[in-house]
C-alpha cells in the first residue's frame, strides 16, 4: 500500500502546481475584466480559496473538542504564510507592497493578531462571542474592500508572449473570454486544494510509516501542509510576475485565517487558549507580521532578497524552537 500513497503524493504534487498555474491565470485575467485590482483579487478570491484546507481542518477540530490543533492550524498556517511563503517569493523577484495594503490590510492583519492574544487571553479561551467580535470585524473589513475594489492601484498591463505551439494559441485564444476565465479560477481552485489535500494525506501515511511521532507530523506536515495552497499561488504568481496576487494572497489569507475561521471555530465550540503554548505562537505570528510591516516601509515598499533571507531564517529559527526539548 506504500506504493499507492506515494503515487498519490505525486498526483497531489501535479495538480497543486498546474493548478496554481491555472488559478493565477484566471484571476489575473478576471482583474483585468473587471478592472479590479490584482491586489483585491488577491485578497479576497485568491486569499479564501487557498485557505479551505485552514477552515476544513479548524473548523473539524473544533466541532471534535481539538482546540489545540484549532489554534494551532490557524497561527502556524500564518507563519508559514509570512516567514516561508513571501520568503521564498521574494527570493524569486521583488514584491511590491501596494499604498492600500500599507494604510489598511497590514493595519488589519495587526489588529486582527492583537485581537487574538488579547481575547484568548481574557479567559484563557475563545468563546462564542469572541467568534462574533472576530466575524464582526471581519465583515467591516471586507465591507470597506470592496468599496474601494474598483479604486485599486492598476499595474501596466504586460506584454503577451506569443504562444509556441497550437494548444498554446487555443488557450490565449480562450483566455479573452470571462467565462473561460471564470471556469479556469474554478478548476485551478480545485485543483490546488484537492492536490494539497493528496499530498498532506499521502505525506502523513509515508511519515507513520517510516515511524515518525504524531508531535513531528503535527508541527510540520499538518501546519505547512494546509499552508500548501498559498505556497504554491504565491511562488506561480511571483513566478509569472503577478506580484500583487502573490502579496495579497498572503496578506488576506492571514486576516481570514484569524478572524473568519477562528469566528467560526469560536462559535462552533469554546476553544482553550494556552499560555505556554498558544500564546508563544500567537505572539511569533505577531512579530512575523510586524516584521513584515517593517520591511514594506523601506526599499521602496518592496519586499527584496535580502527580505526573503531574514524572513526564511526566521522561519528556521522558528522550528529549532519547536524541537527543543522541554
Amino acid at each position: 500500500m506504500l506504493w499507492v500513497w506515494i503515487v498519490l503524493i505525486i498526483v497531489g504534487l501535479a495538480l497543486l502546481v498546474k493548478g496554481a498555474d491555472f488559478f493565477v491565470d484566471g484571476a489575473a485575467g478576471i482583474a483585468g475584466k473587471c478592472r479590479v485590482s490584482p491586489l483585491v483579487i488577491g485578497l479576497t478570491v485568491v486569499a479564501f480559496g487557498t485557505s479551505m484546507p485552514e477552515l476544513a481542518v479548524s473548523a473539524t477540530s473544533a466541532a471534535t473538542g481539538a482546540a489545540d490543533l484549532s489554534i494551532g492550524n490557524v497561527v502556524g498556517s500564518n507563519i508559514a504564510n509570512i516567514l516561508l511563503i513571501l520568503g521564498i517569493s521574494a527570493l524569486i523577484c521583488a514584491l511590491p507592497v501596494r499604498r492600500s495594503s500599507l494604510v489598511m490590510d497590514l493595519p488589519v492583519l495587526l489588529l486582527a493578531t492583537v485581537l487574538l492574544i488579547g481575547l484568548g487571553l481574557w479567559g484563557n479561551a475563545l468563546e462564542w462571542w469572541d467568534g462574533l467580535i472576530f466575524l464582526a470585524v471581519f465583515a467591516v473589513y471586507m465591507v470597506f474592500l470592496l468599496r474601494g475594489a474598483r479604486k485599486g492601484e492598476m499595474p501596466p498591463p504586460e506584454e503577451e508572449r506569443p504562444p509556441k505551439s497550437r494548444i498554446g494559441t487555443w488557450y490565449a485564444e480562450r483566455r479573452r473570454h470571462t467565462w473561460f476565465l471564470a471556469v479556469l479560477t474554478l478548476v485551478g481552485l480545485g485543483m490546488v486544494v484537492g492536490g494539497g489535500t493528496l499530498l498532506v494525506e499521502g505525506a502523513e501515511y509515508v511519515a507513520r510509516a517510516a515511524g515518525m511521532s504524531e508531535r513531528v507530523i503535527g508541527l510540520t506536515i499538518v501546519a505547512v501542509g494546509t499552508s500548501l495552497p498559498e505556497l504554491v499561488t504565491s511562488v506561480v504568481a511571483a513566478a509569472k510576475k503577478q506580484t500583487d496576487i502573490a502579496v495579497g494572497n498572503i496578506i488576506g489569507s492571514n486576516i481570514f485565517n484569524l478572524l473568519f475561521i477562528m469566528g467560526v471555530s469560536a462559535l462552533i465550540a469554546p476553544l482553550e487558549f494556552r499560555l505556554e503554548d498558544n500564546l508563544i505562537d500567537a505572539l511569533v505570528a505577531l512579530a512575523a507580521a510586524l516584521l513584515l510591516c517593517l520591511f514594506s516601509l523601506f526599499n521602496g515598499h518592496r519586499l527584496h532578497r535580502a527580505a526573503g533571507i531574514v524572513f526564511l531564517l526566521g522561519y528556521a529559527a522558528y522550528y529549532v524552537y519547536l524541537f527543543l526539548p522541554a
